[in-house]
């Protein structure tokens, strides 16, 4: 597609998709394309089905990924202030000690399948530790990710709205009294950070502070748990970059990113258009939806010599990964950070680990892109 039409129009989807890096970029950029779909129809539909619900509404259409404009500013402002690199880059000690004790099971049987036993677990017990909520408490949120994840992939869920609004409450609900708690005793942690941050005489309401803590506890961890397995499968695929990983470790940071541009965990966002445009030659109208095709910018051999090829150390390597403008991703830091601890530990302590180069199935999404399991050898046989 990005070599025969690289603006292409699907009829099935009703939306433009573009594949070539420049117009990605472009559309990512271009203040003329909105996350704010609430005009789309397909958007309309769904407000219809959360009306008169305040918790799914605010869940669905008040949340960074969908508010553009001085809201949007305005909510990336204030947690910005709370989300700060050095809150993110205190926690790398924090994950070394769970990444190892995640592994230190894995011995006794020789064996361990990635997404469950560490992909998964790891961001989640890391946004859990960030946010300043229990960490026992984490099989909760792995049901509440399950059913909260056809907010970023409409496509992942198994029982549509019924499961989407049950788990908006349910997740609601447990933050609601820990947030009364950090009014009343505020810790070093990023509730109580979200809580006392201000700029120009506002703070975020309840809300506001319900959302942003749900979408970063569901968020953060879906994206990172295939940004870590698909890092595996990368290594696996690549033996010589594998080998130059393991001889220079300090080329950890450059490998993550070009796990990003390998295989994004994110491969496609939409945005809705402003005013009619052109892309690429092609005309496209006001109201319409674009899809920045992301897996495929990254491949864009335009762009990234020779794109297929794993390479640890490739310079100038500004993947589209984690978007870009105003909607960069916020906690891009923290799933590199994570990525860098587990790929280094895992490769660390079991250098002769081997699985096969194609995992058993993908997930099924045109979004996530990531194995449904990955099992591997610790050992050489």
């Amino acid at each position: 597609m990005r070599e025969a039409e690289p603006v292409y129009r699907s009829p099935m989807l009703g939306t433009w998709l573009c594949t070539r890096y420049d117009d990605v970029l472009h559309v990512l950029r271009d203040k003329n394309f909105t996350t704010d779909r609430s005009g789309v129809p397909v958007m309309k539909l769904v407000s219809r089905l959360s009306r008169g619900d305040p918790m799914l509404s605010a869940m669905i259409e008040r949340n960074l990924l969908t508010i553009d404009g001085p809201d949007h500013r305005r909510l990336r402002g204030l947690v910005s202030k709370a989300f700060t690199p050095r809150r993110v880059e205190r926690l790398r000690p924090f994950l070394r000690e769970i990444v190892d004790h995640l592994l230190d099971a894995a011995p006794q049987t020789g064996e361990i399948e990635v997404v469950q036993d560490l992909a998964h677990p790891l961001p989640v017990l890391a946004i859990a530790e960030l946010l300043g909520v229990p960490s026992n408490d984490r099989q909760l949120f792995r049901a509440w990710s399950a059913d909260l994840v056809q907010l970023l992939d409409p496509l992942q869920g198994h029982g549509g709205a019924a499961l989407l609004r049950r788990a908006t409450h349910q997740i609601f609900d447990y933050f609601k009294p820990l947030l009364a708690e950090r009014r009343l005793s505020p810790r070093d942690d990023l509730i109580s950070a979200m809580i006392a941050a201000e700029e120009d005489g506002q703070r975020l309401d309840e809300l506001d502070l319900l959302t942003l803590s749900s979408l970063l506890l569901v968020a953060g961890s879906e994206t990172t748990t295939n940004l870590i397995a698909n890092a595996v499968i990368a290594l696996l695929r690549f033996p010589d970059e594998r080998k130059r990983l393991r001889d220079d470790p300090a080329l950890i940071g450059s490998a993550v990113d070009e796990f990003l541009r390998y295989e994004s965990p994110v491969q496609l966002t939409d945005r809705a258009v402003l005013a009619d445009c052109e892309i690429g030659g092609k005309r496209i109208r006001s109201g319409q939806l674009v899809a920045a095709v992301l897996g495929a910018a990254n491949r864009d051999p335009e762009r990234f010599p020779e794109p297929d090829r794993l390479d640890i150390g490739r310079p100038d390597n500004r993947h589209l990964a984690f978007g870009q403008g105003n909607h960069f991703c916020l906690g891009a830091q923290l799933a590199k950070l994570e990525t860098e601890v587990a790929i280094g530990t895992l490769f660390e302590r079991f250098p002769q680990l081997t699985g096969d180069t194609e995992p058993p199935g993908w997930r099924r999404s045109m979004i996530i892109r990531g194995p449904e399991a990955l099992p591997l050898r610790l050992y050489a046989a």
